[in-house]
């Protein structure tokens, strides 16, 4: 079956149903007389009129329509680089031995053996020449590294990282941290959301939500070796992909609900399409499971799981997005806890989920009130667990696939 076939029953047909929903709710959004400022990412894609109104006013307005999560959730912004070139596909070479490494002490072995061959500092002396998507795909490659040796709870540049880690890794670890200006990128976001490709060659016009939602996914980095079947980690990695790609809705109703009033008659139909969207992003996850339960494993990919588990870095971004609307992450684990869970993503994805916080708290108020429309934000909220705990029961099921899936609504 293909490799992104699962989720396209329900999933897509109750996501697809709820997408005229939540770009009329997003419309409705945008022409009101919402008297709130307009957030930095919005007023990216906004008209210029220096330049005609084109929205692209240059490289810095492009970078900032680029990082809008209502354009296309917390994807990158165009496919992620396939195979890197160059000296650079020594770094590309590595990370897939290292994936494939029988145990942790092989993938140490393999990236000391890179530091004895020079090929660590080699690497190090070109980090500034990369472009920003070359960047992040270095990045990708270092993460899965970091993984498949254990180091992935570690600061490349505290000093008690060098009794752990290879010196020379740690400073291109470092050097690839400060050129993509983030340092916490050994997670999920950087191991599924820049670890995939369409398997053939989309047309260009494809926005790259609806292109991982709609094409068939391949992992560049494959935890399975070539020519085997995909592992359960490769399939939870493109599992969580299509999840943020199917989540956008989410993230485009979160702005329309951002500086709502409670009392507005448009904030318990944005509520009512949030319930849609979770449901269908629920019937997607039990869509995923049985092809990722079926799925070969190692032990070595069930330590990478259970340390990214660790670390906390698992947490789906589209998740949490839900969570800075409906106020459940704050109230379960507390404001440091969630910052910790962000510290993983990009700096505009924390200042975004950050301004949701804000914005969202005159509707989080329906919380300690009643009638219906306190009833449909309760109803969001329960959604909303229910769907986290469909997704912890896939990562078990990815580590123990005997532990079964709560039945779904």
């Amino acid at each position: 079956m293909p490799a992104n076939s699962t989720g396209r029953g329900a999933g897509i047909s109750a996501t697809a149903a709820a997408d005229n929903d939540a770009a009329t709710a997003t419309a409705a959004d945008a022409t009101s007389t919402d008297p709130r400022p307009v957030p930095a990412a919005r007023r990216g894609t906004e008209a210029d009129p220096s330049t005609g109104g084109t929205g692209c006013a240059g490289g810095q307005a492009q970078q900032s329509a680029g990082h809008d999560p209502r354009v296309h959730g917390f994807l990158p912004e165009r496919p992620p680089v396939r195979s890197m070139i160059g000296t650079w596909s020594r770094l590309d070479a590595m990370a897939r031995a290292a994936a494939t490494a029988p145990d942790r002490e092989t993938a140490v072995a393999l990236v000391e053996r890179a530091h004895r061959d020079e090929e660590l500092s080699a690497l190090r002396q070109r980090v500034s020449r990369l472009s920003p998507r070359n960047a992040e795909a270095a990045a990708m490659r270092i993460a899965v590294i970091a993984v498949a040796c254990g180091w992935c709870g570690l600061d490349p540049q505290a000093p008690a990282a060098r009794e752990v880690a290879d010196e020379a890794f740690l400073e291109l670890w470092a050097a690839i941290a400060h050129r993509i200006d983030h340092d916490q990128f050994v997670a999920l976001p950087t191991l599924a959301l820049h670890n995939w490709a369409p398997e053939r060659k989309p047309r260009r016009h494809i926005p790259i939500d609806q292109l991982a939602r709609t094409e068939q996914l391949v992992p560049i980095v494959r935890w399975a070796p070539e020519g085997q079947p995909l592992s359960r980690l490769d399939r939870l990695m493109l599992a969580a992909t299509r999840l943020e790609a199917h989540g956008i809705w989410l993230l485009r109703l979160a702005e329309t609900l951002a500086g709502r009033s409670p009392d507005d008659s448009s904030t318990p139909t944005a509520l009512r399409r949030l319930v849609r969207v979770q449901h269908a992003l629920r019937a997607q996850l039990h869509a995923e499971a049985a092809q990722l339960a079926a799925a070969p494993a190692t032990p070595q990919q069930r330590a990478v799981l259970g340390a990214l588990v660790e670390q906390g870095a698992l947490e789906p971004p589209v998740l949490q997005a839900a969570e800075a609307v409906l106020g459940i992450g704050s109230r379960r684990m507390g404001e440091g806890r969630r910052q910790l869970l962000r510290r993983h993503l990009p700096a505009q994805h924390r200042a975004w989920l950050s301004a949701m916080d804000r914005h969202c708290a005159p509707v989080r108020t329906l919380a300690h009130r009643g009638g219906p429309d306190a009833a449909v934000y309760r109803e969001a909220q329960e959604s909303l667990i229910a769907l986290r705990r469909t997704y912890t029961a896939l990562v078990h099921t990815a580590a123990r696939p005997t532990t079964p899936l709560p039945t779904a609504a």
